[in-house]
């Protein structure tokens, strides 16, 4: 495999895996010195639920490029209104929930961009 081709091949992939250790983040709020251990690991497991998601997506975007791609690409843009209008209530300005959507949404669109692109180099080159 050429470098170049490699680099389309992993680019996705360690792209997406920094992307859902940055929403895996989020999930450290979950944290309350007046709970119980176990409580808190609940709660954990239950703002994870994304991230484990994700994961998911990203072990099925592995192996089925093309799929794949296109599924976080219609998350990214299916997610964004719901994460808008949340950001939103809580800013009230527009700027700022755009810019928390285009945080959190845009790498996962590049994602998907990145899976077609690297499925349909790889059929061209099978073909020659």
């Amino acid at each position: 495999m050429k470098t170049s081709v490699k680099i389309v091949h992993w680019a996705p992939r360690v792209l997406c895996i920094l992307a859902i250790l940055f929403i895996s983040m989020f999930a450290a709020d979950s944290f309350s010195s007046e709970r119980a251990f176990f409580q808190n690991l609940g709660a954990l497991m239950m703002h994870l639920i994304p991230s484990f998601m994700l994961i998911a997506f990203l072990i099925f975007a592995w192996k089925y490029e093309f799929l794949g791609g296109i599924l976080f690409i219609l998350l990214g843009l299916g997610f964004s209104p719901f994460l808008y209008n949340h950001n939103f209530d809580r800013t009230q300005s527009a700027g700022q929930a755009i810019t928390s959507v285009l945080f959190i949404i845009l790498p996962f669109i590049i994602v998907g961009l990145l899976f077609i692109i690297s499925h349909h180099i790889k059929t061209r080159q099978t073909k020659q």
